[in-house]
């Protein structure tokens, strides 16, 4: 049976998320394991690194688990597998985060998160609540039965800014354009819960799962 690592770094309960993949799977054939033991990056065939909370914590609680950044590169910027950031985990995935303060993220794709600025003060931030997909590119394979209009579920202050569009893959609308899913390669990221996005979700779940590297 085929592994699905979802990484416990200590950034929030990832139960709904594993309850989401775990449904997936039933039609893809793997298995899910949270995990905490970079050991098991090595076995798995597809990785995801969810993330609540703010852009330093998740950075420091990632750091903080021994041997975990390094295996994560040697797996997927080495390896090439399947790999899908969730919220902040796709946030990190960026050069730079500005949430209090400075801080240095994964630098896996050219950009930087910065504060959500709507153009009218009237819409709040966080952005929070369902919300309709732009899809930029619709013949990428995570996106395939996903349509522009449909919605996800987004609970965030802070969006990311890709350096090269080409890496945009969806975005949403709340005043101003923000980043919905990020792709490069076999590094994918979403600012959505796909876990909370229902239909959409799952299937975006579902088409991860079937990607091979």
């Amino acid at each position: 049976m085929t592994l699905l690592a979802i990484i416990d770094y200590g950034s929030g309960n990832l139960r709904s998320a594993a309850k989401a993949f775990e449904l997936a799977a039933t039609q893809t054939g793997h298995h899910v394991r949270v995990t905490g033991n970079p050991a098991d990056l090595a076995t798995a065939s597809h990785i995801v690194l969810p993330g609540v909370g703010a852009f330093a914590d998740c950075m420091h609680g990632l750091e903080a688990v021994n041997g975990m950044r390094a295996a994560l590169e040697r797996e997927v910027i080495t390896g090439k597998k399947p790999f899908l950031g969730i919220c902040v985990g796709m946030q990190m995935l960026f050069d730079t985060g500005f949430e209090h303060g400075t801080h240095k993220g994964l630098g896996w794709i050219s950009g930087e998160v910065r504060a959500i600025q709507p153009a009218s003060p009237a819409m709040k931030v966080p952005h929070m609540g369902w919300n309709e997909l732009a899809l930029c590119t619709p013949s990428h394979p995570l996106l395939k039965g996903i349509a522009t209009g449909d919605h996800a579920y987004f609970v965030h202050s802070y969006h990311a800014i890709c350096k090269d569009k080409a890496h945009v893959l969806a975005t949403t609308d709340y005043g101003t354009t923000l980043t919905a899913i990020v792709g490069k390669g076999n590094i994918m990221g979403t600012q959505f819960h796909p876990e909370k996005s229902q239909q959409t979700g799952l299937r975006l779940i579902e088409n991860f799962l079937t990607m091979q590297r």
